[in-house]
């Protein structure tokens, strides 16, 4: 997994809510037929509370709708609910609730039967992941190639052998960090609290800081 994502509500500020559990009787706009339409369902349902749905099945003309005043909160999955806001006439009116209703992680796909090329996307994305736990970046990976511990000698490719396994160059782990950097410069780069997003990590910070993420040993 490189994103571990969960169905959210995205409401006005103005409402006052802190809490899903705080929207019994709650107008709902939500993208008909699909799981997050059931999710939701089921969420009001458990909690013994009612909601009255507005179902449109384009997104921007949900969004739209939302931003109209049409229905208390827009539910969907938390990334996408952030970049609907970023949208948003005045982002800052509105908030995306902590309340987390389903679990949504997401992973590159590759074509079944394609072991070699699953193996090679697999380590891409756990070489920044590894990078992150070990504490290279793009900015120290150089000064890291003279590291003496193990682990880095050979996630760095100086004690040769992971990238043979994957027919690539034994330097494949640095090219991607000096090119991209670990998961942790990615994140924040493109999702994270100073971009429009501003999407906490969350789930997808280290084991280590309470999060999901580690990565497989490079050996």
């Amino acid at each position: 997994m490189n994103y571990y994502d969960g169905q959210g509500f995205l409401i006005s500020k103005k409402l006052g809510v802190k809490d899903a559990k705080e929207l019994d009787g709650a107008t709902v706009c939500v993208l008909p037929g699909t799981t997050t339409e059931q999710n939701v369902a089921d969420y009001f349902r458990a909690n013994g509370m009612k909601m009255n749905p507005v179902v449109i099945e384009n997104t921007a003309e949900l969004a739209k709708a939302f931003f109209a005043g049409r229905c208390d909160c827009l539910t969907s999955d938390a990334s996408q609910l952030a970049g609907t806001r970023a949208v948003a006439p005045n982002p800052d009116d509105y908030i995306i609730l902590p309340t987390i209703i389903s679990k949504e992680p997401l992973a590159p796909a590759v074509r079944h039967g394609d072991n070699k090329w699953k193996d090679v996307v697999n380590y891409s994305v756990l070489a920044m992941i590894n990078a992150e736990e070990l504490g290279i970046t793009s900015k120290n990976v150089d000064e890291k190639l003279k590291s003496t511990d193990p682990k880095v000698q050979r996630f760095l490719g100086v004690s040769p052998g992971n990238g043979k396994a994957l027919g690539l160059d034994e330097k494949f782990a640095y090219n991607i960090v000096k090119q991209v950097g670990n998961y942790g410069e990615m994140f924040e780069r493109n999702v994270g609290m100073d971009t429009p997003l501003k999407i906490e990590r969350g789930l997808n910070a280290l084991w280590t800081n309470g999060g999901l993420m580690y990565s497989a040993p490079f050996k």
